[in-house]
Formats: structure tokens, sequence, C-alpha cells
């Protein structure tokens, strides 16, 4: 049994897809479908959100 490919669960690549980021509008890829119900964030405005403790 091979490890180590792909990155979801069950050893199948996770599906990402494309959105804006609602703070900085850079374009990035989420592990999610967003909704359009609520805002979506880059990798570093999540990460720059959640130390600040948002």
């Amino acid at each position: 049994m091979a490890f180590g490919q792909g990155s979801g669960y069950g050893g199948r690549p996770r599906e990402m897809h494309k959105a804006t980021c609602a703070e900085c509008n850079k374009e990035c890829e989420v592990p999610f479908k967003p909704s359009g119900d609520r805002p979506v964030y880059c990798k570093e405005c999540f990460s720059k959100r959640k130390s600040e403790g948002r």
C-alpha cells in the first residue's frame, strides 16, 4: 500500500475550487466549493485573521 499520494482523505486528491479572497481580492484555491453566503479568504489572510482572533 502506497502512502503519500494525494492530500485528501482516503488517498484521493482533494478537489480544489477557485475563489477570490474577500480581504485582498487575490485569486486562490480552496478545498471546498464556496457557497457565496460566507466570505472566503486566501491562506495568508486566513492565517492573519486567525492570529488576530477574529
